[in-house]
């Protein structure tokens, strides 16, 4: 079976400082593929080289079989879902009107959008005779995030990628939101790249962690098989669980 994306011998270089260096990775259909890492080791620029927001210097990613290179760059991004920190809201717009945006760039009906967009927000837990009409700087962070997700599923994408979407909430909304991740991802099945430097959060969604260290692609493993992975770089993160478990 041909990955949904795959990373071909990719390396990033800005001002002579390589940021990825030969990474090779293929994502699956229907996986959750957690980036995790430290501040600065290449996961939210392997990321954005899915979507084209930035191209490689070497190698190549491809995308539905296709090299981001040669897609249309609108056209790629309209099938991607993408969930960032904070939402990232267009703060003029309902929140009809932001989860509605793709579809009605794809010049979907408007019963058409409007029926989406009241199945999405009922999916994510924001009933729309409720909160259709707010504006963003109506809702919580939780509420806005929660917004967010149902926007970049509005298009029905096969793929949505996640850049620490949670990392600025609370941690009960944090782990709330973490829960209704899952479930969407159950009822779903789509396949996402979900970036985080929270161990315990990559453990949890994750179907596939892919720890990256100064660039380069340290451990490749299920969630099971990284609690017992050996390398300096895993233990480091694993190390994380045990002093997060002492108490105060």
């Amino acid at each position: 079976m041909t990955p949904l994306v795959s990373f071909q011998n990719v390396s990033y270089r800005v001002g002579g400082k390589d940021i990825l260096r030969e990474l090779n990775l293929d994502i699956e259909s229907g996986e959750t593929l957690v980036l995790l890492g430290r501040s600065g080791s290449g996961k939210t620029t392997a990321l954005k080289m899915v979507n084209a927001l930035l191209r490689p210097s070497a190698g190549e990613v491809v995308v539905e079989g296709t090299p981001t290179a040669s897609w249309d760059p609108i056209r790629l991004r309209r099938r991607i879902g993408y969930v960032i920190q904070e939402a990232g809201l267009f703060p003029h717009f309902t929140v009809e009107g932001n989860v509605g945006l793709v579809p009605r760039l794809e010049e979907w009906p408007p019963e058409k959008i409007q029926a989406r967009v009241q199945a999405l927000l009922e999916q994510v837990g924001l009933p729309a005779e409720q909160f259709a009409a707010r504006y963003p700087r109506e809702l919580s962070g939780g509420q806005r995030q929660r917004v967010g997700v149902a926007r970049a599923l509005a298009a029905d994408p096969p793929l949505l990628l996640f850049d620490e979407p949670f990392g600025a909430l609370d941690p009960v909304t944090r782990v709330e939101l973490q829960r209704q991740f899952l479930e969407l991802r159950r009822r779903l099945g789509k396949t996402a790249i979900f970036v985080t430097h929270d161990v315990r959060e990559a453990l949890l969604v994750a179907t596939r962690i892919a720890l990256l260290h100064n660039g380069r692609l340290a451990v490749l493993a299920t969630p099971a098989e990284f609690l017992r992975a050996q390398g300096e770089e895993a233990r480091a993160f694993l190390a994380c669980l045990d002093s997060q478990a002492e108490p105060a």
